[in-house]
């Protein structure tokens, strides 16, 4: 059996070597020294390290002079083109931004000539692309929000990320805004991080242990994990591509020191709280503001203009974000949507559901506040534009911009399983960018049939630049196969595939519990005689708002404008009212239905506090 020694030679030899980018800003002087003395003159074998620090740009760095005396590794101050090698110190340069690509190292000129620069993203992101998995992030002290984004992109790539913790940091704005991602796997002193290091040194021989087992042993293990994991989250990663599932979960086992995968179900089977660490670490996507700017461009050019085109000023514009995470690429579709009805000076309402699996995420979607390092992807005139600079008490910057009410108002963000749950229906619009990549092909059809008939006909489907329509094709005119860019034939609503996984097509009458079907369980008919009853009833309590559910929670009828209590606001469909709920009504409502299924007898709940994004409505 190869050695780990033999292994890392090989992998060396191969390029196949972690690279570990460290960022730091004011403070960071200190927090470099802590790190390297943490190594006592010693090395992380095996593993490259890149510095970068803010610096003034007519400043000499005196950074690798003052590391060589807390290492004994070879502190180098990096020259364009420069390979990277391991067990070696590269310190960036000043004045200058700096990116990875092939193994070797490139400076550029600054590329943002504004007063505040992100030279930690840049690089960190560029890091995620080049190693993959094989990359290991750290922020340290420093003032403002650099090197966030950037971590998120390394997390997203398979990669391990570290923080400073803020109590040690000399200056603690980015180990904060860090930190408030809730991905980061380890916060830590500067000193022990050395240590960690090396106890992730099996890392990649742990890789290539999984590697080595057979397609039937390896499909069983994650059979097994996904098994787990939906029981324990209730979702199903079961089609997910197992390349990815794989990667994900060779992930947290690097995380959690475990080499054996055997070794890592049972811990599973053991702490609840892993499977919502793995469920995160599956959910994990690189996403930004205006994410390939230019298929953004192509689509409020090509179908934008053409749908305000259409509509007169009373009709609504529909859209659904599908997978929309913590919400930039839906606000970056409601700020091109509100640029294009400022053009045409139209007032068309516009609703914008935004869903996403991950109730965290969509909390941070529906505050809209981001870190200032989007002023990378967000132009000076949009941000000034569609974004308020958050300024607490003191009067100081805080380093966060949040969308200004007017695209706020546009969006209704709530947590939606895209493969379990009904689509919306009638859209004008759907997007789903960089979501499909990670499912099967079975799955990815299943997705891409819901989304024919979720759009109306001639509404438009924008994918991410790696995603196409497949085998459903047919169904669809290519308007940009470049940007991905489609739009929904004229005809009749596709058939889809039901949560069963079965064909369906319009649904027969004997056939009633799905709520999303295009044949209606309940006929027109009987519809207006519950429509009546439900209002006799209001009216005879003087009720501004009611929902009538069945038994499992699925909505009937709205009466009145339930936007104060569920999201989406006032969308009369079957859907659920458990998934829709806003705020502080999740426990009472449960109760409450709980108990009148059960006794059959009014329940009556009073001096609830509502919220949304966290206030009180």
């Amino acid at each position: 059996m190869t050695s780990k020694h033999e292994q890392r030679q090989k992998d060396e030899n191969n390029d196949k070597f972690p690279i570990i980018g460290i960022g730091a800003s004011a403070g960071g002087l200190e927090s470099f020294r802590d790190f390297f003395s943490g190594m006592k003159n010693d090395t992380v074998p095996g593993m490259a390290f890149v510095l970068i620090q803010h610096m003034a740009p007519d400043h000499e760095s005196m950074l690798p002079n003052i590391i060589s005396g807390y290492t004994g590794m070879e502190v180098l101050q990096v020259e364009d083109g420069m390979k990277v090698q391991p067990n070696r110190i590269y310190v960036i340069p000043p004045n200058r931004d700096m990116l990875i690509r092939h193994g070797k190292l490139q400076l550029k000129d600054p590329s943002n000539l504004r007063e505040q620069r992100y030279t930690i993203d840049y690089f960190f992101r560029s890091l995620a692309q080049d190693r993959g998995e094989y990359a290991i992030g750290i922020v340290l002290s420093g003032t403002g929000s650099d090197g966030t984004q950037g971590l998120l992109a390394i997390k997203s790539a398979g990669g391990i990320i570290m923080v400073q913790s803020p109590s040690s940091a000399k200056f603690d704005g980015m180990p904060k805004s860090a930190l408030d991602t809730g991905r980061a796997d380890y916060e830590l002193p500067p000193e022990e991080m050395a240590d960690l290091l090396r106890s992730l040194d099996f890392w990649t021989f742990s890789k290539h242990q999984t590697a080595s087992m057979t397609s039937p042993e390896m499909d069983n293990m994650l059979d097994e994990i996904s098994k787990l994991l939906h029981s324990q989250t209730g979702h199903d990663f079961s089609q997910y591509k197992k390349s990815t599932v794989r990667r994900r979960i060779e992930q947290r086992m690097a995380v959690n020191q475990i080499e054996d995968m055997d070794q890592y179900i049972k811990y599973l089977e053991q702490e609840p709280e892993e499977g919502e660490a793995l469920f995160r670490e599956l959910l994990i996507g690189v996403t930004r503001f205006f994410r390939d700017p230019e298929d953004f461009s192509l689509f409020q050019q090509k179908c934008l203009t053409s749908l305000l085109a259409e509509k007169s000023p009373d009709d609504p514009i529909r859209i659904w974000v599908a997978g929309c995470s913590t919400g930039e690429e839906a606000y970056s579709m409601a700020i091109i949507v509100a640029e294009q009805l400022e053009k045409r000076k139209s007032g068309n309402k516009v609703e914008i559901f935004a869903t996403d699996i991950d109730k965290k995420a969509i909390k941070t979607a529906r505050a809209g506040i981001y870190p200032a390092s989007i002023v990378e992807d967000v132009s000076e005139e949009r941000l000034s534009k569609y974004f308020e600079e958050k300024t607490p008490e003191n009067g100081k910057t805080s380093g966060t911009y949040r969308i200004r009410k007017k695209i706020r108002d546009m969006m209704i963000f709530s947590e939606h399983n895209i493969i379990e749950d009904p689509p919306f229906s009638r859209q004008d619009v759907i997007s789903c960018r960089n979501l499909l990549i990670y499912m099967n092909r079975k799955l990815q059809k299943k997705v891409i049939s819901l989304f024919h008939y979720g759009l109306r006909p001639g509404g438009y489907l924008f994918l991410g630049s790696s995603e196409t329509v497949g085998e459903l094709g047919e169904l669809f005119l290519t308007l940009d196969s470049k940007a991905k860019i489609y739009q929904r034939k004229e005809g009749p609503q596709s058939t889809y595939w039901t949560k069963a996984g079965r064909r369906s097509g319009p649904k027969k009458s004997e056939d009633n519990n799905h709520p999303a079907s295009v044949k209606k369980s309940t006929s027109t008919k009987q519809k207006e005689g519950l429509k009546r009853f439900v209002e006799q009833e209001l009216l005879k309590h003087l009720s501004v708002t009611g929902i009538l559910v069945n038994g499992s929670g699925d909505i009937l009828y709205i009466h009145g404008r339930s936007g104060r209590y569920l999201e989406p606001a006032s969308w009369e469909t079957d859907r659920n009212v458990r998934k829709m709920v806003r705020e502080g009504l999740e426990s009472p409502l449960n109760a409450s239905l709980h108990k009148t299924i059960k006794t059959e007898t009014v329940s009556r709940y009073q001096g609830i506090r509502v919220q949304t994004d966290g206030d009180p409505i």
